[in-house]
């Protein structure tokens, strides 16, 4: 696939947008049955539509190493879930999301710049000034000192999870889109029945929760556009830029659930299209 930085930018910001809406919808899903039913059906909607995309574009299934890549990077993604799910079941949001975006964002600007070289001295701007809007955009009006350890703890694994998936399925080898990320969601989906086995939680029905089967079509769709971003432009870009993704959750949830947008969180809005433009230069 030809490299084409201002594709790759907006194929991640593309990213970022679907990604938020889908952890929009997956929040609404979450007030109706167990998180890990959610990720279940997520997990199941998802994987029937990039199996119809493999099937439609006549894709090659992976290799063995891409699949692997790809199956590490599912399992990544399912267990960064898995723990931002409990650190907001916890009510640890006010420490949890934030830490787990801002890990999950800066893992991969760690990785760019010691496989692809130190990026221009603007664009580490931008990534400082991306990071501290994500950091903000994330922030929830609940904050308490209370179990601030557990928390961060919480939110660290999860932004190791995510972080680990924006790296491994990086690594797939070959230029193939649809079939490693259809390896990583059933990994996922194999991930949440094993946590809904060891936690005792009910198979879902497959229509139990139709606004889950959206958000697993969304995340799906986030992800077809972060690994194209990945294919254009440095890895570190199209993460951080991928990594966005909170502020389209919060302008829908105002939007749509009028909730309350605080002056922090408009303040980290706007440090992100800063960022975007920084990056861009």
């Amino acid at each position: 696939m030809p490299s084409d930085p201002w594709l790759g930018i907006l194929s991640a910001l593309a990213s970022a947008a679907v990604w938020g809406s889908g952890d929009f919808s997956g929040g609404l899903a979450a007030r109706r049955g167990s998180q890990y039913q959610v990720l279940a059906l997520a997990a199941v909607s998802g994987a029937v539509m990039l199996a119809a995309l493999v099937l439609a574009g006549g894709e090659a299934w992976p290799s063995a190493g891409a699949a692997a890549w790809a199956a590490a990077a599912g399992f990544s993604g399912a267990l960064g879930i898995a723990a931002l799910y409990r650190g907001l079941a916890v009510g640890r949001a006010a420490m949890v999301a934030p830490v787990a975006a801002v890990v999950s964002a800066a893992l991969p600007v760690v990785f760019g710049a010691l496989s692809e070289g130190v990026p221009s001295a603007t664009r580490l701007a931008g990534f400082a000034v991306a990071l501290t809007g994500i950091w903000l955009v994330s922030q929830t009006a609940t904050a308490s000192g209370d179990g601030a350890r557990r928390g961060l703890v919480l939110g660290f694994a999860a932004g190791l999870g995510f972080g680990g998936f924006f790296i491994l399925i990086a690594l797939a080898p070959g230029d193939g889109v649809f079939g490693p990320l259809l390896v990583a969601r059933l990994a996922s989906l194999g991930t949440a029945l094993l946590l809904m086995a060891a936690r005792r939680v009910p198979l879902p029905g497959f229509g139990s929760n139709p606004v889950a089967l959206l958000a697993g079509v969304l995340d799906a769709g986030g992800n077809i556009f972060y690994v194209l971003a990945q294919h254009l432009t440095r890895l570190d870009i199209a993460a951080v830029l991928s990594s966005l993704y909170p502020a389209a959750t919060v302008l829908l949830a105002w939007a749509l659930l009028k909730e309350r947008v605080t002056a922090a969180q408009w303040g980290g809005a706007a440090l992100c299209l800063a960022a975007v433009v920084l990056i861009a230069l």
